[in-house]
């Protein structure tokens, strides 16, 4: 049985192909086109899906698209029916692009697949839909690890839904309960996105790594105010502050008021109430989270919990939810946002429609590390780096291991590409930028002269799972970088009484552990344990690093610019490699250094960069 399972039309367009129960790729369509959150009919990533996997568009049992496109309308039309005759402009704006695509998108969908596959394939007959929310909610069941688990999804919002609880049991995933629009923690947290000054489906992850800079005093004004929250979970907004329902815009000038004037504008300078905000909302949302946690705890009686959704991805929300150990085991999918709908809607047919049997794989989830996508052979990665102009040396694993991990010690920034591209926004030893984590210097490099984005983010370690609990306060399997843990105490390094007293960005350059590139101004970081059976090479990498210098930790992040995807071709390694301060490039066996590069090459490659 072979299932195609596609997510667009909104943002993070993916495909998935499944077959027989088992996830064998999985890709999002911006990787392809290098349109960042591309949301088009993703057929760069459908035709990779099949091809990994030698299967003709015929063989393709189902294609199912990850929510229902008319219940979505639904929503429009009601809500401004409820609201009428307010926000009319808002209507009339987006009624004609349903009229025109969205209203009709099973045509259109049918349309896309004939357009890549002719019109004798039975498309009509084949494609299904799922509900926005089961789509998340298989997404986190199916492929974990547990037999039975509730499951928690949280998001902006699908067709009506935008919380939901869920229990599966075996190959059995029933919906119990929701939480509908505009009620919202998801668009809660993006209206303060917006806010602050960052783009709303994008800029969140920005606010949360800003949070630890600020003072969460306006905490109790969001709870007063803007949610009412109780002991059970649920919520309600109120929606006189909110202007997503009939305008333009997240918010309105009454939540200007409430919190002192207009939101930030973009790339302006932040300033303490921007981070003190951020800590605000972050603090709300974990209650939230948490509230909801023990409320289906208390309902369900489970032991394990799946979570999926946009929400999903706030790892300090995730790092406390695991803390409090409310649920003995706790999953997180990797691609929780609509990217990973494609994979849910996939994995829904199979097991609820078609009532297929899962199979468990002792105790290992069955995402295989989200190692989903692309990879190239070395002959194809010579012919590509040739074309582009680049010199090489050709090493064996062994040699290639040992060079790169010298030169991350020699306090070199490298470029990491190996096996098959990452499913989902987080980089995981395949498409990585790393470096050396104790550098006290390396943070503010990475972010300025490499990834050329804001000085405050932080970045996140990559440890040998064995060596977890000697660096992090946790020992506990986080092998998508999804939990937040603190630096054990024993790395920390004490902070005087001046730089304690440092207010917000200003804390940025004191080093505060042994391993200062990856912790965060709260002792925070966002973990990443490396498992042997699901990337060996990396893995391999780190331990030889710990050999050299006694670290089994090192810097990873995304393998890409601002404003850009995640590289998946080893043109896009060279790419960004010849735009960037990185030093070393390896690309499978190929190792780069940039001094080998001519200067004329050099010179172009950053003046593209710049152009971009």
């Amino acid at each position: 049985m072979k299932i195609l399972g596609i997510s667009a039309y909104y943002h993070d367009a993916a495909a998935c192909l499944v077959i027989d129960g088992e996830i064998v790729a999985a890709a999002q369509e911006e990787r392809f086109t290098r349109k960042k959150h591309d949301a088009n009919f993703p057929v760069n990533a459908i035709g990779y899906c099949l091809g990994h996997s030698n299967i003709a568009p015929g063989e393709i049992d189902h294609v199912v698209f990850y929510d229902k496109p008319f219940l979505k309308f639904e929503r429009l039309v009601e809500t401004y029916l409820a609201y009428a005759p307010k926000g009319f402009k808002s209507f009339a704006t987006s009624l004609p692009v349903w009229l025109k695509d969205k209203l009709f998108q099973k045509t259109v969908i049918i349309d896309a697949l004939k357009n890549l596959w002719g019109k004798d394939g039975r498309w009509e007959e084949k494609l299904l839909f799922s509900e926005h929310h089961l789509s998340h909610a298989a997404s986190a069941y199916f492929p974990s690890p547990f037999d039975r688990a509730a499951v928690l999804t949280m998001d902006g919002v699908g067709e009506w839904t935008t919380t939901s609880l869920a229990v599966g049991r075996g190959h059995e995933l029933a919906v119990h309960k929701e939480i509908h629009f505009p009620h919202s923690v998801g668009l809660l947290y993006s209206a303060m996105t917006y806010y602050t000054g960052f783009k709303v489906n994008s800029g969140e992850y920005k606010v949360m790594g800003l949070a630890p800079y600020g003072d969460p005093k306006y905490a109790k004004i969001i709870k007063d105010h803007l949610i009412d929250l109780k002991d059970d979970g649920s919520f309600a907004l109120d929606m006189q502050y909110f202007d997503y329902c009939t305008g333009l815009t997240m918010t309105n000038e009454k939540f200007d008021a409430l919190f002192g004037g207009p939101p930030r504008k973009q790339e302006s300078t932040l300033t303490q109430r921007e981070m003190d905000l951020a800590a605000s909302i972050q603090v709300v949302v974990e209650e939230v989270v948490l509230k909801l946690a023990r409320g289906i705890a208390k309902t369900t009686g489970e032991k394990n919990l799946c979570l999926a959704g946009g929400v999903a991805l706030n790892c300090v929300a995730n790092g406390k939810l695991l803390r409090e150990r409310i649920f003995e085991r706790l999953w997180i999918q990797p691609a929780a946002g609509d990217a990973g709908g494609a994979l849910g809607a996939a994995l829904g047919a199979y097991h609820i429609m078609l009532n297929r049997p899962r199979k468990l794989t002792n105790g290992i989830d069955a995402m295989k590390g989200a190692y989903l996508g692309p990879e190239f052979s070395q002959q194809e990665i010579m012919e590509r780096l040739t074309r582009c102009g680049a010199v090489f040396d050709i090493l064996t694993e062994d040699e290639v291991v040992a060079q790169t991990a010298q030169a991350l010690a020699n306090g070199k920034a490298v470029g990491w590409m190996s096996g098959r591209m990452e499913f989902g926004p987080r980089a995981l030893g395949g498409r990585s930028i790393i470096a050396d984590p104790r550098s006290p210097t390396m943070q503010k490099l990475l972010n300025l002269k490499v990834k050329y984005r804001e000085s405050f983010r932080p970045f996140a370690p990559s440890v040998l799972r064995e060596d977890v609990s000697r660096w992090f306060e946790m020992d506990d399997d986080s092998p998508y970088m999804l939990l937040v843990a603190d630096v054990v105490k024993a790395r920390r390094r004490d902070m005087s009484a001046e730089e304690q007293a440092l207010f917000g960005i200003d804390k940025l350059n004191v080093p505060r552990s042994e391993i200062p590139a990856v912790t965060h101004v709260d002792y925070s970081a966002r973990v990443q344990t490396v498992h042997k059976e699901t990337n060996p090479r990396y893995y391999a990498l780190i331990e030889r690093f710990k050999a050299i210098t006694g670290c089994p930790v090192l810097v990873n992040t995304s393998f890409n610019v601002r404003g850009e995807p995640i590289v998946c071709t080893p043109e896009d390694a060279f790419r960004c490699f010849m735009g960037t301060g990185l030093d070393v490039l390896v690309v499978g066996t190929a190792l780069l250094s940039k001094a080998a590069q001519t200067q004329a090459l050099a010179a172009d490659y950053k003046l593209e960069y710049a152009l971009d």
